[in-house]
């Protein structure tokens, strides 16, 4: 129990945090004083005092964030915030003193912020590192680890706004086919054929495939999750003969995969690096990513007239602003037809 003193015409309050005096200056009111000191007893018993503020050791924070990553997220999900953690963690080794929460400020994260700048990463991966960072000190809130986050005053990095995605026109479609061994021919045409992400594909089976109604399902799997809902995606005569043809070659090694590498489901990186040689080879070494296969199916269909509420569907995207980025396509595609006039 704390009490109230006085000295002289002054009131102060006296009480004791974890065997440690403490003593404040109130006022010249007793009455003041009496309120202070009872105001000060509730924060104790709620453990809101400044002199017992929540503070963890960052190494229980980077034990904890990735097992609730792992009930949480998805596969891919987690394997990018372990990179952005593995990121951090190589920053703070140069600062072995800070080992608590409370250590880290401002300055801090903004250094860090030009450490990866120094490094070469994006402005866009940068921001994408501080959001995840942040998404775990907020966890920390929640679990009582520390009082504030230290990255709320952090403001994100600008990133110059895409307007129009690469997508491949026919000629450059053409040439990365070409160029294609057969096993990879039947990937990148069905990518083409269908605009499926890389790890649907990846994670495709056969009983994924409905040849009789001719269609893809998007399925979720025990160990693997669409990432945003399921869904069904035509198939057109072409990808139809091309799948029964590989279904025909491939069946007899009992693999579930639609596509796989040596019986096994493809490594996430390695398409891409089968793409970029294949790129530079076919004379534009600016496409690097298995996305821009996706925005090509997408552009092709809305250069033919498709509107973009079925593109949506097709694509998978939860919100329409999404697929809003392939709209001019259809305005120019739109001038260029009333341009082939002739009366």
């Amino acid at each position: 129990m704390g009490k109230i003193r006085q000295r002289g015409k002054i009131w102060y309050v006296d009480y004791r945090v974890k065997g440690q005096r403490v003593r404040k200056r109130i006022g010249s009111s007793k009455k003041l004083a009496e309120l202070a000191l009872k105001d000060i007893e509730v924060k104790l018993a709620k453990n809101e005092l400044g002199f017992l503020p929540k503070d963890s050791d960052l190494d229980r924070l980077f034990q904890e964030f990735p097992k609730y990553c792992k009930s949480h997220h998805a596969p891919s999900t987690i394997k990018r915030y372990k990179a952005i953690l593995d990121n951090f963690k190589r920053y703070l080794l140069r600062y072995p003193h800070i080992t608590k929460i409370s250590h880290l400020n401002v300055k801090f994260f903004d250094d860090y912020i030009g450490f990866r700048k120094g490094e070469g990463a994006l402005p866009k991966t940068i921001n994408i590192e501080i959001q995840t960072i942040k998404l775990m000190f907020n966890l920390a809130i929640k679990w009582g680890y520390c009082r504030d986050n230290p990255l709320d005053q952090i403001k994100l990095l600008k990133v110059p706004k895409k307007i129009h995605p690469r997508f491949l026109n026919a000629d450059e479609c053409e040439k990365l086919l070409n160029a294609c061994d057969e096993w990879l021919y039947s990937i990148f045409y069905t990518f083409l054929q269908t605009g499926m992400r890389k790890s649907e594909l990846e994670n495709l089976t056969w009983n994924d495939v409905d040849f009789k109604r001719r269609k893809i399902k998007v399925l979720f799997k025990d160990d693997w999750s669409p990432k945003t809902s399921e869904r069904e995606i035509p198939i057109n005569d072409a990808l139809l003969n091309l799948l029964q043809k590989h279904k025909s070659e491939t069946w007899t090694r009992k693999c579930q995969y639609v596509f796989q590498r040596n019986g096994h489901k493809i490594e996430p990186n390695y398409l891409r690096k089968r793409l970029i040689p294949l790129t530079r080879k076919c004379g534009f070494p600016d496409v690097t990513k298995i996305h821009t296969l996706r925005h090509t199916f997408a552009s092709h269909l809305v250069m033919n007239g498709v509107d973009l509420p079925t593109v949506k569907k097709l694509l998978g995207h939860s919100d329409i602003a999404t697929t809003m980025i392939y709209s001019h396509l259809s305005q120019e595609h739109v001038e260029k037809a009333v341009e082939k006039l002739k009366l």
